[in-house]
């Protein structure tokens, strides 16, 4: 009873030093290497979306103080062209850029550290968000460091040894280790691409999608072409079990993940403009919702996946929430195998956990994937009118990150 009543008191609560979120939009998501963004640079992607965040917060390039973009793969961590993209979508020099890299969790770890920037007031305006074109870079790094110290490289420490275990077998792990059979795993998978399909026929989706223009030269002529990029692309509405059980294991003979279920290699960009809510009222602005808290917790290399079983919980301990509080949970799918094992794990309802689809479905663009799950949170819990969700996701090396926010 204490934590529902923690939890009825956080929702009605209205501070000023609130951390309140004004708009939350993402590009769509496309399939790596062949999807709509495969000739796009990281910087095309997220330039359009930083800019419409500002325009759908009812804010100005210049009231926005300072920018924190994740990304995992592109080269210099995304810090010089990210700027250059900043300031090509229109913002000041004033406004200030920086990136940040918790893998997967890339871009919730951005929005939450500009959170606490304007909490602890330094700051009261900021956009954090991400962006990977992992056609441009995945292919070159595949994640294994390519300079490794030859020291750690040799080392007989297990767990330091396993921060470099493929994310497919790190899945086998967990699939073996917990009992999620591979029929259970394309079970999984089906939902979510059914979930998914059914979301993108109804429009839902639209809401949250900044469509993007990608312009190319053609090679033989060097005529410019401009494409409309407007919808997400790895969704596959027709797919069955029968389709699932005929693709091959992908990371180990006899194993359970396969490409179809598991999240797939996408490009994409998100963005999420966060103010104190004194900032907002004094301009007449009206919130989408409001950032709770957030909480990171380790668990082994070798079995990453499952890390938002000590995620989630953490966050509740740091809340005063409970599950009963929770409307909606966005739940990363990097692999059918630990998502559901989070799920069941956790005693989660299987209705309120990625309604709309998840990464299996959607694609995972990995430094923009949480902020991509804010945007299509928020607009689900509007759209349902619910008001408490979570975001929650493993990251390589053993990772686990969970926030929460309420919808206003």
């Amino acid at each position: 009873m204490a934590s529902i009543r923690t939890a009825a008191r956080r929702i009605s609560e209205k501070l000023p030093n609130d951390v309140v979120i004004l708009s939350a939009v993402r590009s769509p998501v496309t399939r790596a290497f062949k999807g709509g963004f495969k000739d796009a640079y990281p910087e095309d992607i997220i330039g359009p979306v930083m800019a419409e965040a500002v325009k759908r917060a009812n804010i100005e390039t210049k009231d926005v103080n300072d920018v924190l973009i994740g990304n995992v793969l592109a080269e210099l961590g995304f810090a010089k062209t990210g700027r250059m993209a900043l300031n090509h979508a229109g913002f000041p020099n004033s406004t200030t850029f920086h990136t940040v890299n918790r893998q997967c969790s890339s871009s919730l770890q951005a929005i939450t550290h500009t959170a606490h920037s304007i909490m602890v007031g330094q700051i009261d305006v900021a956009l954090g968000g991400g962006v990977e074109s992992m056609s441009r870079n995945y292919m070159a790094t595949r994640g294994i460091p390519q300079d490794l110290s030859p020291r750690l490289r040799n080392t007989d420490v297990k767990d330091a040894k396993d921060c470099i275990m493929p994310m497919g077998i790190t899945s086998e792990n967990v699939g073996e280790r917990y009992g999620i059979t591979r029929q259970a795993q394309d079970d999984f998978a089906l939902e979510s691409h059914t979930r998914a399909a059914k979301t993108q026929k109804k429009g839902y989706f639209k809401s949250q999608i900044v469509p993007v223009t990608i312009t190319t030269n053609n090679e033989e002529t060097g005529e410019e072409i401009s494409t409309v990029v407007h919808s997400d692309d790895g969704i596959r509405g027709g797919l069955t079990l029968e389709k699932l059980a005929k693709l091959k294991p992908a990371f180990k003979e006899n194993g359970g993940s396969t490409a179809g279920n598991s999240s797939q290699i996408s490009d994409g960009a998100a963005a999420t403009i966060l103010a104190r809510r004194s900032w907002a009222e004094e301009r007449g602005l009206k919130p989408l919702g409001r950032f709770i808290g957030t909480q990171v917790a380790g668990c082994a290399p070798d079995e990453m996946g499952i890390s938002p079983i000590y995620a989630i919980p953490a966050l509740f301990k740091y809340t005063g929430f409970s599950l009963e509080d929770v409307d909606l949970i966005e739940l990363n799918e990097a692999f059918a195998s630990q998502a559901l094992y989070c799920v069941q794990k956790l005693g989660l309802d299987p209705a309120k956990v990625n309604p709309n689809g998840g990464a299996i479905a959607l694609g995972h663009p990995t430094g923009a994937t949480g902020a991509r799950q804010l945007a299509t949170l928020l607009a689900e819990l509007e759209r349902t009118d619910k008001e408490v969700g979570v975001i929650s996701m493993c990251a390589s090396t053993g990772l686990g990150v969970a926030s929460m926010f309420v919808r206003e």
